[in-house]
């Protein structure tokens, strides 16, 4: 497990947080780094987000982390969720509703007109007189 439990207002206000140093690191010029430097203080941690996570969330613009609702702290009720850097390098998928496909329809078969009914009492031409 690559996340961590913690209570969800302090997880939204992690994810804040993290977000804004990850895209940081994809912009990777020297300001970018010493912007980063003022908030993390480690320059291990601000060397690993910008060779490393930077390079692993190119393709994606945005939602980096994800919060994963857990249940309830016991004792104090408060909520609880884990926090976790997406794993995935590929985007995210878009939220809505998916275009409908072109679909090409097969011709119908052609309708065979209805079989002919026997002919009924009714219709048939009487013979008696």
């Amino acid at each position: 497990m690559s996340g961590f439990f913690t209570t969800i207002p302090k997880a939204k206000d992690l994810q804040r947080w993290t977000d804004w140093t990850i895209t940081l690191g994809k912009r990777g010029d020297l300001h970018a780094r010493r912007q980063a430097l003022a908030f993390v203080r480690e320059k291990a941690v601000v060397y690993k987000l910008f060779d490393e996570l930077a390079g692993r969330y190119q393709s994606r613009s945005g939602g980096y982390t994800r919060i994963v609702k857990v249940g309830f702290r016991r004792g104090d009720a408060s909520p609880m969720c884990l926090i976790e850097l997406v794993k995935d390098a590929a985007a995210a998928p878009k939220k809505g509703k998916a275009k409908p496909s072109a679909v090409v329809a097969a011709p119908a078969a052609p309708v065979a007109p209805p079989a002919a009914a026997p002919p009924s009492e009714a219709a048939a031409p009487s013979t008696e007189a």
